[in-house]
């Protein structure tokens, strides 16, 4: 466990917020992406006991049409940062807020930054739809698109919708639609206990009224999962309730440097220890979360049973099936608050709230070793991987 002689180099994880998911047009369907941001970041930074000046910011934004230039920039402003602090969205589909603590690490572990704001934004209920006609319509009908799905939500290698190329894999995996509704149940189970019990609230701040995460329906349950229609392909096992929602939430952290801590009477939450992405050998998703995680872990001289507790995010109850039986662990030590399925999946909040999830959780239960990891748009897998703070409440 990191001591009390971490190197000043060692990126930490100081504060985690976040607004409640939002369902998709639902409570902050006013709220534009760039709102959420602001309000996340603000709630990081009122979270830390003393004021910090950050150097750069990270924040990852997936559908930012719409959105005007640099929606990280916007958000920063918005949330009373100064015009001096330089601001980059990043966008790698869901891992993006997952990239944006990677880089961040990356930069303070060489000395180039000392604090940084990290995390990501999105509505999914105001994304807007397109219609292509500079130049090339003068006259007639005009077909419209709608960039929440061909942005966000299909593949732009293969230009299969998420579901469907899941729903394809699930049948040569051999994976099930009993085993997929029996993750969403208990996504749903555990989520609601950590809402009641206050764990959740721990990580939110209260957005437009809002002050719990919308999507969590404590009524599910296996049988009534099984009575839902497939939703993206005639034969196929996946249904709007074994799936992740569509949602709008931001999320929002502050990074820095152990020493950078020190210097200001920080207490961390967690030591960033490192951060993977891989991709291929195809555009599925599955394993994609596994393959990270293995790849990080090796990385780091590490096996998957030195890890406590995970964060697999729950695009699909298939993929964290998969992922999990290829890790060998045991669904008791993964998503334990509830995930995406109960939660909602904010695309480019995604990322964080996972991460955030697993800081607070680690904290809570005093858990050494920690992983994020999630699959992306394209066949890609992101991971990190947090160490506690000795001493972090």
């Amino acid at each position: 466990m990191m001591g009390t002689t971490t190197p000043s180099s060692v990126p930490v994880l100081a504060s985690v917020a976040r607004t409640p998911i939002g369902r998709f047009r639902g409570a902050l369907q006013d709220v534009s992406a760039v709102d959420l941001g602001a309000v996340a970041i603000r709630g990081a930074l009122e979270r830390l006991p003393t004021a910090v000046s950050p150097q750069r910011a990270f924040l990852a934004n997936v559908v930012q049409a719409g959105n005007g230039q640099n929606p990280a920039r916007a958000a920063l402003h918005r949330a009373g940062l100064p015009l001096t602090v330089p601001a980059t969205t990043l966008n790698d589909v869901c891992l993006a807020s997952l990239t944006a603590v990677g880089v961040s690490a990356s930069m303070i572990r060489s000395g180039e930054l000392d604090c940084v704001l990290v995390g990501g934004f999105e509505s999914m209920s105001r994304t807007p739809h397109a219609v292509r006609i500079r130049g090339a319509k003068p006259y007639g009908d005009a077909e419209l698109t709608d960039l929440l799905a061909h942005d966000g939500l299909t593949c732009s290698l293969s230009g299969e919708g998420m579901g469907t190329m899941t729903d394809v894999v699930n049948a040569r995996l051999g994976i099930g639609r009993r085993e997929q509704d029996e993750i969403a149940a208990a996504s749903h189970e555990r989520a609601q206990r950590a809402m009641v019990d206050g764990t959740l609230a721990r990580e939110q701040v209260e957005c437009a009224g809002l002050d719990r995460d919308e999507g969590i329906r404590p009524e599910t349950t296996v049988t009534g999962l099984g009575l839902l229609r497939p939703a993206f392909t005639a034969e196929g096992t996946i249904t709007a309730g074994n799936a992740s929602q569509m949602s709008d939430a931001g999320a929002a952290g502050v990074m820095m440097s152990a020493g950078y801590a020190r210097r200001h009477a920080i207490t961390p939450l967690v030591e960033v220890v490192g951060h993977r992405t891989v991709s291929g050998p195809d555009t599925s998703l599955h394993t994609k979360p596994s393959a990270a995680a293995k790849a990080l872990l090796q990385q780091h001289g590490m096996g998957v049973r030195d890890v406590d507790v995970w964060e697999i995010n729950e695009a699909f109850a298939s993929v964290v099936i998969a992922s999990i039986d290829d890790l060998g662990i045991d669904l008791a030590h993964v998503n334990v608050n509830g995930g995406a399925i109960a939660l909602g999946h904010p695309l480019a909040a995604s990322g964080f709230r996972i991460l955030a999830t697993l800081a607070l959780t680690m904290v809570d239960r005093q858990l050494e070793y920690g992983v994020a990891t999630m699959c992306g748009g394209g066949g890609q897998g992101g991971a990190v991987l947090l160490r506690l703070t000795p001493g972090a409440v």
